[in-house]
């Protein structure tokens, strides 16, 4: 059995894909994210809450994430659709500045979206050594 996204659907999720493999996340945030956007990370800390709502709060994790990581490397792989929500797979080889430590992360971003915009994100990271 095949599902198949609405076209909106599928079109955004396209759209996030080629922003993103262009580097161009701020981008993809600015056209395809609704104004009360939930963005939820698997873990959180006094800088970066686990969960956020609203546009803004994503245009600050977006800013935080740019000064604080530096992206030598990036993969993204699907998008992978469902009726009205997609993922998309994640792959980066970064330096985080402040330490130096440089690491290759991957995790999986879970989207929903409703009336042409995308209203959830849920990012989930891999588990060393599982």
């Amino acid at each position: 059995m095949t599902a198949t996204a609405p076209s909106s659907t599928a079109t955004i999720a396209q759209e996030l894909v080629v922003l993103c493999r262009a580097g161009r996340h701020r981008d993809a945030v600015e056209k395809l994210y609704g104004p009360n956007i939930v963005s939820v990370e698997s873990a959180g800390n006094e800088a970066m809450p686990a969960e956020m709502s609203g546009i803004d709060a994503v245009r600050g994790k977006q800013q935080w994430w740019e000064e604080n990581f530096e992206v030598h490397d990036s993969e993204v792989n699907g998008p992978f659709l469902a009726e009205d929500q997609f993922a998309v797979q994640f792959e980066f080889d970064v330096t985080f500045k402040p330490t130096g430590e440089r690491s290759r992360m991957i995790e999986m971003a879970l989207y929903t979206v409703k009336d042409g915009k995308i209203v959830h994100e849920h990012f989930f990271y891999n588990a060393p050594g599982a």
